[in-house]
């Protein structure tokens, strides 16, 4: 048998661990060492998970087949000797693994071992393949087997990190700041890269903008310049693309959004990003600025609280502010008129250049040859050098040759010509450019075009078939692909899922076209109704196994969420509204939109007549958000309308959802209520136990073990927290058992069980980093600090309160949660004998990254 070890398998042939050991003498010991190599992110291959049909020896040696690492445990036992045989099944998993990194764990102290086994391991210990090592206790046994697991990824698998927590990086807020892929090469723009490099070396200019006209390539020189950039040692660079923001007021949310800082509603952003940003050092790149420029001093209040920090902005118009230096973007340089054309003169035009890099894009045998290089410098000169006329001119080279391109566009911009006079004419170019490349699509395309100007970003295929509105005749299908290929829609990878966007100046064109035809109105209902549906379908389905991959699909549409819900607002359909914003509970909360959502609902609550239950959910949003950050007049009474109204309409999910929130803010109270509180939480449980809501179950339980932990009663909380964690873990819900095993953990803690609370942070920790929930990587990584401060492993502690200090600052956490009771057993411990040498660590080491943070947690001691 061949086995390869010189390099790790993709993601969906993960590295497999056979994991040999007697079944019913080491059940919980398997237990642990399959939760060990899943923390990996490695495949556990274990005779109890397979197919039982199979005779047990042919099922074993399968296995083996396909194994990559050979994990032996052994106790007392050598195992049944099946009729036949001369060795137990044990024994023969062994023999059959020659080549196999061994890893072996022996339980000491074993008073009983049996003679066959005790020969065995003599074997084992003798074989300089084998690592052998010796545990006491469960716990014990997944340390060693994780610690040498990593090391053996990166020893023997040549792996750059010892723990690959993920495939990708984790992002918190689950919106990558990364800068988008650039699909193509950068043509003809040598000089304008030099110049914005120029200044933004240059400690004194801290705002650059690249100034242009719509279609010119300011979007692809800012990657440009961002990409280098980023190449540099200490320099962060964030991608924000503002094309959807029509909102001035929305600028620091989408800024934020792009950070990672999460609005929690506790503060107004703009003050979180500055103290997100005041100790970075950053690029951060803002496209598409013009629509939104009475936001322009937003920048420069940022600036002043990061002295670190620099904008680089594309915009079409100047922002007109202090500090502001503009470089303008102009046309690709074109083929000189006064000379004669032969291609490879012609091809040091950039504009040349790029029109046939395009057109190889569609046909990739297209060349600039004798015959046709006249023809494409015309297109070029026709489209004043503008990239992305150029673009969508060189997309018809599938169809027709340069000189045909050249006659049609030159009888459809003569037409055009008389177009709006305060337009720039290189903007006129590209104008004329898109609506002539519209001119030569059939009446399904340049219907479903402008209708897909509703979009705000990417949108679905699923999506797109709602919004083409409700022609039988309509080809919606066939209509998408010749957008496609006219360059008109892009498609994106989004894995097995076909997703697509539209450039801003082709969405604002098709906007003035669904305008024109009066069907503006009616694409955005179907829009609304589209995501409204979309809500309604996921919402179950936020609390299962789907759970990470249906909030990364929320995240891809989380500006058309927003989007229908503004339209929703502005339709006064608080009815719907409210219904909408209530499915998506929990995606609001993982990714930190909870701020937006009270906006929302304190809209509805503006509206006379609503309905009892629109009424109820919009007071459960507004009142809840308030109750995380600040007791007021307002929350207990708000909460307790709610409970009334959920319970008059019979919405028992409803009521208990209330109850919880109305029992925290009576024990938040000036005049703490403990026993109504207790009284709210148990009818809490009642209901949505009783309306088979597990998730919401989950989070009554856990709260009646909060108030338990308050009132000091451990063992009770243990309990409720206990009762959580089965619940969540049935359910495998990842979200409520990051919830649940943070709470354990701290229990845990209290009572004095410092290794079981390890465990449940660590647990916790690595669940939230799954699903990008940064408000339970910070809890999991200061659970982590107490149980080091605890130790005394002094320079951990530090390190990991540094990076739990750090995280709550870039995601706007540092006043979240009044309610985080982890401090009354946190503080003491830093406020302790060793307060000064923790603190210098704490302030004076080394900074670590959300994935620096994570994996040191886990794995270093």
């Amino acid at each position: 048998m061949t086995h390869t070890t010189g390099a790790i398998r993709t993601p969906d042939q993960r590295l497999r661990v056979f994991v040999s050991s007697t079944l019913k003498e080491l059940a919980v010991e398997r237990k642990y060492a399959r939760l060990a190599v899943e923390r990996l992110h490695l495949a556990p291959v274990m005779f109890e998970l397979g197919a039982r049909p199979h005779p047990p020896r042919q099922l074993y040696r399968a296995y083996l087949e396909q194994s990559d690492v050979f994990v032996g445990i052994y106790a007392e036992k050598y195992g049944w000797v099946a009729p036949g045989e001369t060795v137990s099944g044990l024994e023969d998993e062994y023999n059959l693994a020659p080549d196999f990194p061994k890893l072996i764990y022996v339980r000491d102290p074993a008073p009983h071992r049996e003679a066959r086994l005790v020969d065995l391991l003599a074997r084992v210990r003798d074989d300089d393949r084998a690592s052998f090592k010796t545990f006491s206790t469960p716990q014990e046994l997944r340390k060693l087997l994780e610690a040498d697991l990593a090391t053996l990824l990166a020893e023997r698998f040549d792996q750059s990190r010892p723990v690959p927590l993920e495939t990708n990086p984790i992002v918190l807020g689950e919106r990558s700041s990364a800068l988008p892929a650039a699909l193509t090469q950068l043509i003809g723009r040598e000089g304008e890269l030099d110049d914005v490099a120029a200044l933004l070396r240059k400690d004194s200019i801290r705002l650059v903008t690249l100034l242009g006209s719509g279609g010119i390539g300011k979007t692809r020189i800012a990657l440009e310049v961002a990409g280098r950039a980023g190449a540099l040692p200490d320099i962060e660079v964030t991608f924000v693309d503002l094309s959807s923001v029509q909102d001035a007021a929305l600028v620091p949310n989408a800024i934020a959004e792009a950070l990672g800082v999460l609005d929690t509603g506790d503060e107004p952003v703009l003050d979180k990003l500055k103290t997100a940003l005041s100790t970075r050092q950053m690029l951060i790149v803002l496209d598409n600025f013009e629509q939104i420029l009475p936001a322009a001093p937003i920048l420069t209040t940022l600036l002043a609280s990061a002295p670190d920090v620099k904008f680089l902005v594309t915009s079409r118009s100047l922002l007109r502010v202090s500090g502001e230096h503009a470089v303008e973007v102009g046309p690709l340089g074109l083929p000189d008129p006064a000379r004669s054309l032969n291609p490879r003169g012609a091809m040091t035009s950039a504009a040349v250049a790029l029109f046939v890099e395009r057109a190889r894009a569609v046909k990739p045998d297209f060349e600039a040859t004798p015959d046709n290089v006249d023809a494409i410098a015309a297109i070029c000169v026709a489209l004043d050098g503008v990239p992305l006329a150029l673009e969508l001119a060189a997309a018809r080279i599938r169809m027709l040759p340069p000189a045909a391109i050249l006659a049609r566009l030159d009888r459809r911009l003569s037409l055009l010509s008389g177009g709006p006079r305060d337009l720039p004419l290189r903007q006129q170019a590209l104008r004329s450019t898109i609506e002539w490349s519209t001119q030569l699509l059939g009446d399904d395309e340049k219907n479903l075009l402008a209708r897909l100007g509703v979009f705000a970003g990417g949108f679905s295929l699923d999506a797109v078939e709602t919004v083409a509105g409700d022609d039988p005749d309509a080809d919606t299908m066939t209509a998408l692909g010749a957008l496609v290929d006219n360059s008109l829609v892009r498609e994106l990878d989004r894995g097995d899922l076909p997703y697509y966007s539209m450039l801003a100046t082709v969405r604002e064109y098709a906007l003035e076209q669904l305008e024109a035809t009066g069907q503006l109105t009616d694409a955005r209902a179907a829009h609304a109704t589209y995501y409204v549906g979309l809500a309604a379908a996921l919402e179950d389905e936020l609390e299962g196994t789907r759970q990470r991959e249906v909030i990364a699909l929320l995240n891809d549409d989380r500006d058309n969420l927003r989007a229908a819900a503004r339209y929703l607002l502005d339709s006064k359909e608080m009815v719907a509204v409210a219904q909408f914003t209530w499915c998506l509970l929990i995606y609001w909360w993982v990714g930190g939109l909870l701020g937006e959502v009270r906006a929302w609902m304190d809209e509805v609550l503006e509206t006379d007549g609503i309905p009892d239950r629109t009424r109820a959910i919009a007071l459960y949003f507004s009142r809840s958000i308030l109750l995380w950050h600040e007791a007021n007049d307002r929350v207990v009474p708000g909460l307790a309308e709610s409970v009334e109204l959920f319970r008059r309409i019979d919405d028992r999910v409803g009521e208990g959802f209330a109850l919880i929130f109305l029992a925290l803010a009576v024990v938040a109270d000036k005049n703490p209520d403990t026993e109504r509180a207790e009284t709210s939480l148990r009818r809490s449980v009642e209901l949505l136990r009783g309306a088979g809501y597990r998730w919401g179950e989950s989070m009554a339980l856990v709260t009646l073990g909060r108030l338990a932990l308050m009132q000091d009663a451990v063992p009770d909380a243990i309990g409720r927290f206990q009762e959580s964690l089965t619940l969540t873990r049935q359910g495998h819900d990842d979200l409520g058992t990051t919830v649940a095993l943070q709470h354990l953990g701290w229990a845990r803690f209290a009572n004095g069980q410092t290794v079981d609370s390890r465990i449940l942070f660590e647990e916790s920790l690595e669940t939230a980093a799954h699903i990008g929930h940064a408000e339970g990587v910070v809890y999991g990584l200061e659970g982590l600090t107490a149980i080091a401060a605890a130790s005394r492993q002094l320079r951990r502690a530090g390190r990991l309160l540094h990076a739990a200090d750090d995280l709550r600052k870039q995601t706007g956490l540092y006043g979240a949660n009044r309610f985080s009771f982890h401090e009354r057993y946190l503080a003491p411990i830093l406020a302790g004998n060793d307060a000064e040498a923790l603190d210098k660590v704490r302030t004076e080491g080394e900074a670590l990254s959300i994935d620096e943070a994570v994996v040191y947690a886990l794995h270093s001691e």
